[in-house]
């Protein structure tokens, strides 16, 4: 496959699927005078916002409202968008006649020549990125984050300037394809059911984040969980042990054997890391990010960061002061002594699981969104004992009533606003309203953002 932008020019190339990710690339391809399609199933009206943004680019071809099999054959690549499931027919039936067939990730990065990190699992990513971010930069290092997020990973090859490390939040969709990848440090963070609307079994959605790992070399340094079972089993694979490896955990008992090979530990108020000879303690008393978690995710984050160069100094002052992620338990106002938190990016039940860790008693809760599959059985215990009231919303709220309706006072509403008003109206004093869906937001909106402010809008109001 091309490495070289000069060698796009006249090939033809059919992007599928007009997201941000299908804008990002078509301009990117464009630029380097390739021939570029671009294909989506929805209609013209349903994407005027992406194709405004392509009005200048007269070259590009639109394919819209369907599939054209004849287009596919005419093509010296197609490129997939990352929601975009490579088993459709028609994708078949290409590959078949000998057209090859790649996702964005697989692609761009190829063009990518400065150190690239994958940061993948199935929570954490944002916050690790965005943390690992603040310690260079505070360190006076400049990095770009993008890749699973609004910032797809074509838009660091749009931009003027360079950075000297590249970090890509990378998804389970964005591996699918992955022939030759291969990154400088992988951070993996955990490993939970999720998008079971795409994958057949937990078993394959696993197959897909294992192939971050394909091309791992002695120079590759992985940063992994130690306290998560599955992780732990990844790193047994042959193809993990080719590199180094440093471990993190919020476990004090695995200090000894962590700091012989490398890694963080978190023991009491402390931080202990040995990333080279010296073993170093960074202080965990003034953190503002709420549950244990949020540790773990500050140790691969400054694992991360110290490997490329962030300082002493610097990791400290940003495990003092970062103030988390929007939508991820962010802190929204408190009303008539009731706290509310915004946990828009809890899509899965992993993440509702390490929303209500951080909560003793008293939470209203509310969940639903885009059904995926998602067994959310796991979450009876901490139903029965923290959900004092649950509220679903969406086109999942039959299956998590099925599954938790039984340990909590429950109920189903029809819209999202419905949901918040009457969590509002069901909370005391002293109780917390959190809104972690446990679902992607696709059945009422176009994004977990969207869904966060539109929360927040509300809530604000309150008086």
């Amino acid at each position: 496959m091309w490495k070289e932008v000069s060698e796009l020019k006249d090939k033809k190339i059919l992007i599928v699927g007009l997201g941000r990710t299908g804008v990002s690339l078509a301009k990117f391809l464009t630029k380097h005078e390739a021939q570029v399609t671009v294909t989506d199933h929805k209609s013209k009206p349903e994407l005027s916002s992406q194709l405004e943004q392509l009005d200048e680019y007269q070259n590009i071809k639109f394919e819209l409202g369907s599939h054209s099999p004849k287009t596919f054959l005419s093509q010296d690549l197609v490129i997939l968008s990352p929601g975009v499931a490579p088993h459709l027919k028609i994708f078949e039936y290409a590959r078949q006649q000998g057209i090859k067939i790649t996702g964005e990730f697989e692609f761009i990065s190829a063009f990518i020549k400065e150190p690239l990190v994958a940061v993948t699992g199935t929570n954490g990513k944002t916050t690790i990125s965005k943390l690992a971010e603040s310690m260079l930069r505070e360190s006076g290092v400049e990095v770009w984050v993008g890749g699973a997020t609004d910032r797809p990973l074509t838009n660091y090859l749009l931009q003027d300037t360079k950075a000297r490390l590249v970090i890509a939040e990378v998804s389970s969709f964005m591996l699918e394809h992955v022939v030759d990848f291969s990154p400088n440090n992988i951070v993996f963070t955990n490993l939970a059911e999720n998008h079971l609307e795409r994958y057949r079994s937990m078993e394959d959605y696993v197959n897909a984040k294992r192939k971050v790992f394909k091309n791992t070399s002695q120079a590759t340094t992985s940063i992994l969980n130690a306290d998560d079972n599955a992780v732990v089993e990844l790193a047994r694979d042959p193809s993990v042990q080719r590199g180094r490896i440093f471990y993190f955990s919020r476990k004090p008992a695995l200090e000894p054997q962590i700091m012989n090979i490398g890694g963080a530990v978190n023991v009491g108020d402390e931080l202990r890391v040995r990333t080279g000879p010296e073993i170093e303690t960074f202080s965990i008393k003034n953190i503002k990010m709420k549950g244990k978690h949020s540790i773990e995710n500050m140790m691969a984050a400054l694992l991360l960061a110290r490997e490329h160069g962030a300082t002493h100094e610097a990791v400290q002052k940003v495990i003092d002061s970062f103030p988390g992620i929007k939508h991820r338990l962010e802190y929204v106002r408190k009303v008539g002594g009731v706290l509310f938190y915004n946990d828009s990016k809890a899509t899965n039940v992993h993440a509702v699981s390490r929303a209500l860790d951080c909560f003793d008693e008293n939470v209203i809760l509310i969940a639903g969104g885009k059904d995926t599959n998602l067994n959310y059985g796991p979450l009876q215990n901490m139903i029965k004992r923290k959900v004092k009231t649950l509220i679903l919303v969406g086109e999942a709220k039959e299956r998590i009533n099925r599954d938790l309706g039984d340990f909590s006072e429950t109920y189903l509403i029809g819209t999202f606003e419905e949901a918040v008003l009457i969590a509002y109206q069901k909370s005391r004093i002293g109780d917390i309203v959190l809104l972690s869906p446990g679902c992607s937001s696709f059945d009422m909106f176009d994004s977990y953002e969207e869904r966060g402010d539109y929360f927040k809008e509300i809530v604000k109001k309150f008086r």
